[in-house]
């Protein structure tokens, strides 16, 4: 990534320069959380990790349909998952919703897969929200499974209300992306979308696509005077803010 990437929304420039940092702070309502680099959400006082969208066995599910891809999703994933785990070690662990492509793909886990997922969960708390791609509890698995939870007072859900039916909320479903622009071209790069009331997770699986964050999709869900991207890049984030956030 360029030194000094911007986000571009139609022809303008990012309105302030990137921070560059492994995490930073985000505030939602009263509670202030740490947005990680690797699209891991923290919460210190309540030691407890948010991770949106894993999507584990995607590539064993579109390959039951005819779409073959290498088959290396899952483990992709969790070796991620481990590593943010190890790093902050939470009491809790909230996976908010898709945690699996399918309500059987906690079934169709590799036998290292399932071994490294639940050493991952020995000793937490794990809880694992109702998503549209799993809407029941993984088969097999330890863990509460809930329509929604709450972390330091914030309503954490699958996918996000609109602005005037939520309070302070954490959501994942649409899978937020922003457009870099460097001096080398364009980068599409997974982002954390909050307006300071609400944030929209990135996805954290491997194959898990992306939605531009300009898209009529996130219209209703945030303020856009107050809207700010913190992007992930090579182990940092940049934050980026104003005009440059605007809907097409």
């Amino acid at each position: 990534m360029d030194e000094s990437p911007q986000l571009r929304a139609g022809t303008k420039a990012a309105s302030r320069a990137p921070a560059l940092r492994r995490n930073c702070e985000l505030e939602l309502g009263a509670a202030v959380f740490l947005a990680d680099a690797s699209g891991a959400l923290w919460h210190e006082g309540e030691r407890a990790l948010i991770v949106a969208d894993l999507h584990l066995e995607k590539g064993s599910s579109l390959a039951r349909r005819g779409m073959m891809l290498p088959p290396y999703d899952t483990p992709t994933t969790l070796a991620a998952l481990a590593a943010v785990i190890a790093r902050y070690d939470p009491r809790r662990v909230v996976s908010l919703g898709d945690g699996f492509h399918d309500g059987l793909g906690a079934q169709r886990l590799a036998d290292d897969c399932r071994a490294a997922l639940l050493a991952m969960q020995a000793g937490r708390d794990w809880v694992w929200v109702a998503g549209n791609h799993d809407p029941a509890a993984p088969l097999g698995l330890p863990g509460i499974h809930a329509e929604v939870c709450e972390v330091a007072g914030v309503t954490a859900r699958h996918e996000p209300l609109d602005a005037c039916l939520a309070g302070a909320e954490i959501a994942g479903h649409l899978h937020p992306v922003a457009r870099i622009v460097g001096r080398g071209g364009g980068l599409r790069r997974r982002c954390f979308a909050t307006d300071g009331q609400r944030c929209v997770l990135p996805a954290f699986g491997a194959y898990a696509g992306g939605l531009d964050l300009r898209a009529s999709a996130f219209s209703s869900i945030f303020d856009r005077t107050s809207l700010k991207a913190i992007v992930l890049g090579q182990g940092r984030v940049h934050v980026f803010h104003g005009a440059s956030l605007r809907a097409r």
